[in-house]
């Protein structure tokens, strides 16, 4: 059975070319780059060099740029590295964030932050109209992201920076789910912090990069040595840079011809559901203009039921399709998704919804074989399958 893999917004396949890249790095080439003698400085210059190609590619300074380990390490470095140099006591925010930003946020709580939450629309957005109901003098950050990781929906990040800016506020983004799949430059967003992971867009796990504005009041969050103009203790993790830095480059070449691939794949699996399940399939977000990658779909049974969550990843792994709830799985029980619930979703419906993401190599028939797969498992589960 060959395996259909719709879960690129959790991790992604390594781009080949990302591996060779990376091999050297892990065999012949593998000085610490903060040594000073040859081998050392070879893993230095390799370091710099993608440093500057990730920088241009998003619009950014070679300098304002900064290796992390992932998405969750930069996320948490945004959000203390900003508090330490702000006055004010409350942090501003969305309940349909990733738990990378809420968990900080919640641990921020316990230091004496107030959690302000800006209201979403019916779609998950969060307007510029909801964000200046909450921006006050008080508020010491703003973290939206871009595009969200369950329902693909993509924040007005632009007009939600101007606001900050008219406040005098830092604005971080959390722009995993979209560095490497849309076009991001950091002018014309106009965030002051983002966040980026390698392993959303082809490349390895454990890399990542926080992009800091210059003049940004930002500080070092994490410390244990000069490394990153220290600005980021720890030895660097040369093979992830230079994996990331190929696996954007790679991403930003082929973009355009990867977006309408991925969009005609996206538009096949959303009228293959249509079509075959009317009404009993629900699509969460904003599907036509929200990022192609990704499709939440909430599913019940012919008596607008809803349907075992876990039930319906069982079966659809069973067929070889991989995908996801888009929530937590914690000993085996599946917890309703806090977007799905910000969104006005019972717990029932939330648990009864998947996540599709798709990436670059998957095939416009293994959209056709999920539809198909997933039909025959929901009639399975049916109550009165005739209606179906």
């Amino acid at each position: 059975m060959n395996t259909i893999y719709l879960d690129n917004a959790a991790t992604s396949p390594l781009d080949e070319h990302v591996a060779g890249t990376m091999e050297p790095f892990l065999k012949s080439d593998y000085g610490n780059a903060s040594s000073i003698h040859h081998m050392g400085r070879k893993s230095s210059v390799a370091v710099e060099t993608w440093r500057e190609k990730i920088a241009k590619i998003i619009g950014a300074r070679s300098s304002e740029i900064i290796f992390t380990s992932g998405g969750t390490e930069s996320n948490n470095s945004a959000i203390f590295g900003l508090l330490e140099n702000r006055t004010g006591k409350q942090i501003v925010t969305a309940r349909t964030e990733h738990n990378a930003v809420l968990y900080p946020a919640e641990h921020a709580r316990k230091m004496g932050y107030e959690i302000i939450f800006a209201d979403i629309d019916e779609t998950g957005k969060v307007t510029p109209e909801a964000l200046r109901k909450v921006i006050s003098k008080d508020t010491a950050l703003v973290s939206l992201m871009h595009v969200n990781n369950e329902t693909g929906v993509i924040n007005p990040v632009p007009e939600l920076a101007s606001i900050c800016k008219e406040h005098d506020v830092p604005m971080h983004c959390d722009a995993v789910q979209a560095v490497g799949k849309i076009p991001v430059n950091v002018d014309e967003l106009g965030v002051d912090l983002l966040s980026m992971s390698a392993h959303k867009f082809h490349g390895p796990k454990g890399a990542g990069a926080l992009y800091v504005r210059g003049g940004a009041p930002w500080s070092a969050w994490m410390h244990g040595g000069s490394q990153e103009r220290g600005r980021r203790g720890g030895t660097l993790n040369v093979p992830g840079v230079a994996g990331m830095g190929k696996a954007l480059e790679v991403a930003a070449d082929g973009m355009s011809d990867h977006i309408s691939h991925i969009r005609d794949l996206h538009q096949r699996l959303y009228s293959g559901l249509s079509e075959k399940f009317g009404d009993l399939v629900r699509f969460n977000g904003d599907p036509e203009n929200g990022i192609p990658h990704i499709l939440s779909v909430t599913v019940t049974d012919s008596g607008y039921k809803p349907l075992d969550g876990e039930m319906l990843l069982l079966n659809l792994d069973i067929e070889g399709i991989c995908c996801s709830n888009g929530s937590a799985c914690t000993s085996g029980t599946i917890k309703p998704s806090h977007v799905m619930l910000a969104l006005g979703m019972s717990e029932e419906l939330a648990k009864s919804t998947l996540r599709f993401s798709l990436g670059k190599y998957n095939t416009p028939e293994e959209m056709d074989r999920t539809v198909e797969a997933l039909f025959e498992i929901v009639t399975r589960h049916s109550d009165s399958v005739p209606s179906l």
